[in-house]
């Protein structure tokens, strides 16, 4: 049963409830746009949220003063009357007060006024946008225990297995208190292991393994026409459709990081395929990259990093039709070996080893771009995956047919009810209010922030950054300070680690190799004089905690290596450092030769730098500072025009994405 407060228009309720989808035309876009500025310059709420929370603390006395068979019963009548009553004022502030007071017992950390703050926030449908180090995942639980004794399934989302883990077990106890039961959703588990987490009442989980179990429940009712049906099926079947789906619907989540999985993550679908048959194709894939090999750029063809592209020139469209006179059968189409030579082309141009993927378990493995994670189970589709195989010399794993498909926009406006919290919204709160509807509300920090930042330095060569990058690490190294340097891949951080080997500077690789030992590294990263290398795995949901005596020394140092395609992922690595309170500093060492920057301009930059400045000096910071500011911005328009195309596609395969249509 769900409680009543859920209902809206627009809901389509019954044993899946989940809100039915809304197209999106041209006007409706451009309004929600419109709307989403305006929304951003008055989102305030302030007086309204500090008089509830003035509220709540009204109850501390009251409740710090009952016995724990008392704060039992209290509990027990609470949850009765929300069940009963819905989400009213009057009872939302009786739950915030008792979860902040079970908090305190059970887990011995009690909510600041910001969190309560903050909870409001997200139980109002909201994100709330919380300084990295506010303590997010304690804020978490507000919302989500008060929405859960009201009987409603709870779904906090997160960006990765290991905050899962973490998260559901450091505050299980606040759960238990309760009364509640709590489940965690990770790679490897079972039909049986998930059906069971998903039927708590709140439930952990990363929202690739949400969304593809959803899609897994999706194919289960297709193959049904009519909800009738399985409404009879469940009434004359011993085993019902309906006992074999794993979620509950989507009634309320509480997306962490919302901005990475709702903007950054949302550029590409979430799809579940099935295997095919590969006997044919070894030969074609590796017909497809000998003619490749033999193309040269820019007669052949052209490279679009920032797209992930390739374009042919017609003097190469004749080469490959030269090329693959002898080979026959599928190569007599023009289209389809043009097609399968831009696939072995990006395969040796666009995607690299240890930078989009690992050889790991004599498997190619995808690494997520966002979190640094190798992705076991996933892989790229048309044949990339197996082109990039055939590339690196492994047996095939297959061709992949689509069963099914959904946007992270569809399947997120599918809740009935959607929160979120991050440090970093409000560049992207126009287009979460757009898209999702969901509102970006700041909230004030506990205490005063001491994080200090230090100008960047750009630098012609990479040669000359990496350089610096090892100089700044032994100067913080000799200060005692602990120093995390950010890298954007793999290859990056190994060559880090071979150039501070080589000045005999102990440190810890953190990267998609080391995956097995993140939670040993990041216990070690705050201690003094500790150095840390690491990829995008060590910046969102990482607490790197000061050792005794850190502070005093000037707390964790971050330093970027490289700028992201989004100044919030920036943020992100930065906020590491300089947490509730304490001392800290961050500074970026870039080069005219990073990725952002050759995307964006080439090497136009790196000749003009070069006849205007000395080749080993950092440039100065009237030329380069601009630069970097408008390669990112373009790259943040860049991505969000992806997405909306992304959102008028998936609006286009509306009708095979319902429940009740046909599948891809």
């Amino acid at each position: 049963m769900y409680n009543s407060a859920m209902l809206r228009p627009g809901v389509a309720l019954g044993r899946y409830p989940q809100r039915e989808d809304v197209r999106d035309t041209a006007l409706d876009r451009f309004a929600a746009n419109a709307v989403g500025a305006v929304r951003q310059r008055l989102r305030g709420l302030g007086s309204s949220n500090w008089k509830f929370v003035k509220t709540v603390n009204a109850l501390a006395t009251k409740h710090t003063a009952y016995t724990e068979f008392e704060l039992r019963q209290h509990i027990r009548r609470l949850r009765e009357r929300l069940y009963g009553e819905g989400l009213t004022d009057e009872l939302v502030i009786e739950a915030f007060a008792l979860v902040r007071e079970v908090a305190t017992r059970k887990v011995h950390l009690r909510h600041y006024d910001v969190q309560l703050y903050g909870g409001r926030i997200m139980l109002n449908a909201m994100v709330a946008e919380m300084e990295t180090g506010e303590g997010k995942t304690l804020t978490a639980t507000l919302p989500a225990c008060t929405a859960a004794l009201a009987g409603i399934p709870v779904h906090v989302v997160t960006v990765n297995d290991f905050l899962v883990k973490r998260d559901a077990e450091w505050m299980g106890p606040i759960y238990k208190a309760l009364g509640l039961t709590v489940g965690s959703i990770t790679e490897g588990m079972d039909f049986m292991a998930r059906q069971k987490a998903y039927s708590c009442d709140v439930t952990y989980c990363t929202n690739k393994q949400l969304v593809f179990d959803y899609l897994k429940d999706r194919l289960l009712m297709d193959q049904v026409k009519h909800r009738l049906h399985l409404q009879l099926e469940s009434l004359h079947s011993d085993h019902p459709r309906t006992s074999r789906l794993m979620l509950r619907g989507l009634c309320f989540a509480i997306v962490d990081e919302v901005d990475s999985v709702l903007v950054d993550e949302a550029r590409t679908p979430l799809i579940i395929s099935d295997r095919g048959d590969n006997t044919q194709e070894e030969d074609t894939y590796r017909q497809a990259l000998y003619i490749a090999r033999k193309l040269q750029s820019p007669r052949d063809f052209g490279i679009s990093a920032r797209d992930k592209r390739i374009d042919l020139t017609d003097f190469g469209r004749a080469q490959i039709g030269h090329s693959a006179r002898s080979f026959g059968g599928i190569w007599t189409g023009t289209k389809r070996r043009e097609g399968l030579v831009k696939q072995a082309l990006a395969a040796h141009h666009l995607y690299h080893r240890d930078r989009q993927y690992l050889l790991k378990e004599g498997k190619v493995q995808i690494i997520d771009e966002f979190t640094g994670r190798v992705m076991a189970d996933r892989s790229w589709e048309r044949g990339l995956h197996q082109m990039i195989e055939t590339k690196e010399g492994y047996a095939l794993s297959g061709r992949h047919e689509t069963l099914a498909r959904i946007s992270y926009q569809r399947f997120f406006r599918r809740y009935l009810r959607l929160a979120g919290m991050t440090g970093t919204a409000t560049e992207v709160g126009k287009e979460l209010w757009a898209v999702y509807g969901l509102n970006v509300v700041t909230v004030p920090t506990n205490v005063p922030l001491r994080r200090r930042k230090m100008p960047d330095r750009v630098f012609q060569k990479a040669e000359a950054k990496w350089t610096h990058v090892a100089r700044r690490v032994l100067e913080m190294h000799r200060e005692g300070r602990p120093t995390l340097i950010g890298t954007r891949s793999v290859e990056a951080s190994e060559h880090l680690s071979h150039l501070l080997r080589g000045a005999i500077l102990q440190h810890q690789v953190l990267n998609a190799r080391q995956d097995q030992e993140e939670a040993k590294i990041i216990s070690q990263a705050g201690h003094q004089a500790t150095v840390t290398v690491a990829t995008n795995m060590a910046g969102r949901g990482t607490d790197i905690k000061l050792a005794q005596g850190v502070n005093e020394l000037g707390g964790l140092h971050v330093l970027a290596s490289e700028r992201h395609e989004a100044r919030r992922i920036d943020r992100q690595l930065f906020g590491r450092g300089g947490r509730q309170g304490d001392r800290g500093s961050f500074e970026a060492i870039l080069s005219l030769e990073d990725e952002l920057l050759t995307d964006f301009y080439g090497d136009r930059l790196q000749r003009i730098a070069g006849r205007l400045f000395d080749i080993d000096s950092a440039l100065p910071r009237w030329f380069s500072t601009p630069l970097v500011w408008l390669a990112q911005r373009a790259a943040e328009r860049h991505n969000s025009q992806m997405r909306q195309d992304l959102l008028k596609h998936d609006d286009r395969l509306g009708d095979l994405l319902a429940f009740s249509g046909e599948t891809l």
